[in-house]
C-alpha cells in the first residue's frame, strides 16, 4: 500500500474541533504506529534525496515529532521555532497573520548562519501562515529555504500558494 494511503487509513478526522465548523486532521495514530512512523520518515527522506540540507527548523509543537528524526537520518542540525517567550537565548522573530489575529515565533539567533540550506517542518499545511513566518526567520539571518515538509496538506487553504515565493520544493505526504 502506498505511504498516501496508509497515512490517509491512520489519520483520523475529527469534526468540531477546535470549534465548531472545523475538521481537524489527527496525526495521533499515525505515531502510535511505530512502522508507519518510520514510513513518514523515510518519505521524507525518498522526497528530499539530492537535495543539500544544512539545517532542519522544526514548527512548534507538532513539527518537532518528524523534524527531529529527519535531522537525525540526515545528520544535520535541528533547529527548534517557537511561539516568542519560549527560548532561553537571544532570538529574531517575526510576527504573522492569523485568521483572528497575529501570531510571533522566534528561533535562536546563532543556529541559522549566512549561506545555510534550511528545511523548514511541520505536521500540517494549511493557509502556510507559520511556515512563512519561519522561512522569515531563516532569510533574516541569512539562511535560504532549501525545501518545505509537511506531513498533511489542506488543499483547500491554499497554503501552497503563500509558500511559492521562497522558491522552494513543497513536500507534502498526503493532500485533502
Amino acid at each position: 500500500m502506498l505511504l498516501q494511503d496508509r497515512l490517509q487509513a491512520a489519520i483520523r478526522a475529527v469534526p468540531d474541533f477546535p470549534k465548531p465548523g472545523i475538521l481537524f486532521r489527527d496525526i495521533t495514530p499515525v505515531m502510535e504506529d511505530p512502522a508507519l512512523s518510520q514510513a513518514v520518515v523515510d518519505g521524507f527522506l525518498e522526497r528530499l534525496r539530492g537535495r543539500h540540507i544544512d539545517a532542519i527548523a522544526g514548527i512548534e509543537s507538532r513539527g518537532f515529532l518528524y523534524g527531529m528524526p529527519l535531522a537525525l537520518k540526515l545528520g544535520v542540525p535541528f533547529v527548534t521555532v517557537r511561539k516568542k517567550g519560549k527560548l532561553p537565548h537571544r532570538t529574531v522573530s517575526t510576527s504573522y497573520a492569523l485568521e483572528y489575529g497575529t501570531a510571533e515565533i522566534e528561533m535562536h539567533v546563532d543556529v541559522v548562519r549566512p549561506g545555510m540550506q534550511v528545511l523548514v517542518h511541520d505536521d500540517l499545511l494549511a493557509t502556510g501562515g507559520t511556515a512563512a513566518a519561519a522561512a522569515d526567520l531563516v532569510r533574516m539571518q541569512g539562511g535560504r529555504v532549501a525545501a518545505f515538509t509537511f506531513v498533511i496538506e489542506l488543499s483547500a487553504l491554499a497554503g501552497v500558494e503563500r509558500l511559492r515565493p521562497y522558491d522552494a520544493d513543497i513536500v507534502r505526504l498526503v493532500t485533502y
